[in-house]
């Protein structure tokens, strides 16, 4: 049996013969808080898009800034979709182990960011979140910290910045 808390979470019990037993599992909604504080603590997701012919699923590096996420892409299949199509799912979980979890799906809209000043501190809050970490030689903070020189180098492959306007998210949880 399962039953609802007063807080709108679940709580599972077993019930056998006449003894009920609780078992120390939860499963329920992350509150919006929660679900921002997923997205701060983590700078790898997945994100979906789509066009007409198949939909598209594969890891990005971002950060979050409290109203939207940054990321930035070599030119390829997913910008060219998102380009087409803008609508787009996001996926991030933090995983403990299989009884304790948690996981955050958002879905926004693409938007390319093109103004100079503007992809600058969009460029330079992604490397503050990422330098500091183990990350894919893909997540290009090399390459994004050498543009944001003055002068960046004329070999250094700018990427496209762009941001995910968070129009819905809603997150789940499982807790032992």
């Amino acid at each position: 049996m399962i039953s609802l808390m007063a807080d709108g979470r679940h709580c599972c019990w077993l019930q056998c013969g006449l003894t009920s037993i609780k078992l120390k599992v939860m499963l329920g909604t992350l509150t919006i808080q929660e679900i921002d504080e997923v997205l701060s603590r983590n700078i790898t997701g997945r994100i979906g898009c789509s066009n007409a012919e198949k939909m598209y699923i594969v890891p990005i590096s971002f950060a979050f800034n409290g109203n939207y996420l940054l990321a930035h892409s070599r030119e390829g299949l997913k910008i060219n979709m998102m380009r087409q199509h803008p609508e787009v799912c996001f996926q991030v979980d933090e995983i403990d182990d299989y009884a304790n979890w948690r996981s955050v799906v958002l879905w926004g809209s693409y938007e390319e960011i093109t103004d100079p000043r503007e992809r600058y501190y969009a460029m330079k809050f992604l490397v503050s979140r990422l330098i500091h970490q183990n990350v894919s030689e893909t997540a290009g903070v090399p390459e994004m910290s050498g543009e944001l020189q003055q002068e960046a180098p004329a070999l250094v492959i700018r990427p496209v910045v762009y941001r995910i306007r968070i129009k819905e998210k809603t997150g789940r949880f499982e807790r032992r």
